[in-house]
């Protein structure tokens, strides 16, 4: 299979996706509900053991929610083991970008899977790029997260969040690309405050610390340090930023 995107490709996606005016907002929230265990997973006895249960279920009843929360954990196998393992856990970001991308250019894909689909499609060719040094995919990675952002930022957190968490691990080279780190975490508070509903408490968790670890500065240690506490509060059972929340807090307040 060719990585590279063509321009076929991203004229199919944009034709093929539905826009957020045109999806059911219940039934993408019961959706999101289905989804939940296999996004944003950052234990990795529970993430093994996870992707073991996703693997069996989708043999049992290969079903299209089964077969996106089988995309999404390859994803989050490829994020958080693929790294740190010589052999084990390569390949897993390819395995999902092939399974998101079957399921995106599917036109009898639920239009309610697709700020889903679209948004891990474009992190997890970026995890390809990384692991397979090709800067190229890249590229790719961020036009795909244009037309996720386009097409669904209004109604999912999803495209900004990942592009945003992408950007910020980007080196310094990458600074055209870096500023969506602090643009995209910025544009979900501020719909977060305009709708409490936008984003749950593990993602707001997640986005307060990543607003916070981009704004170190003594001008905003007032709203850091806040930003900070709320991340905290927002996840008392530590599956989302908490830890890093508490750690960069004790930092600043050395500082």
């Amino acid at each position: 299979m060719r990585q590279k995107l063509s321009t076929l490709t991203f004229i199919a996606m944009t034709a093929t996706h539905a826009t957020f005016a045109q999806l059911n907002l219940s039934k993408m929230n019961s959706i999101e509900h289905q989804l939940e265990d296999v996004m944003e997973i950052i234990d990795t006895t529970f993430l093994k053991t996870q992707l073991k249960a996703v693997e069996l279920a989708f043999e049992q009843n290969p079903s299209e929610i089964n077969k996106a929360r089988k995309g999404i954990i390859y994803h989050e196998t490829a994020l958080n083991l693929g790294f740190l393992s010589k052999t084990g856990y390569k390949g897993y970001a390819q395995k999902s970008y092939d399974i998101l991308t079957e399921m995106a250019q599917n036109k009898q894909t639920t239009p309610e899977l697709l700020p889903f689909i679209t948004s891990y499609r474009a992190s997890a060719i970026s995890l390809v790029g990384a692991e397979t040094k090709k800067l190229g995919l890249l590229g790719d990675a961020f036009r795909l997260f244009e037309i996720a952002v386009k097409d669904y930022a209004d109604v999912s957190y999803l495209p900004e969040f990942l592009r945003g968490s992408v950007a910020e691990n980007l080196p310094w080279i990458f600074y055209k690309k870096r500023r969506f780190a602090k643009l995209d975490m910025q544009s979900i508070i501020d719909k977060q405050v305009k709708n409490k509903e936008y984003a749950n408490d593990k993602i707001m968790s997640f986005v307060y610390w990543a607003w916070a670890n981009q704004h170190q500065g003594k001008n905003d240690r007032t709203l850091t340090i806040k930003y900070l506490d709320n991340a905290i509060s927002l996840d008392p059972n530590y599956t989302g930023g908490r830890k890093r929340a508490e750690e960069l807090k004790a930092k600043l307040m050395r500082d």
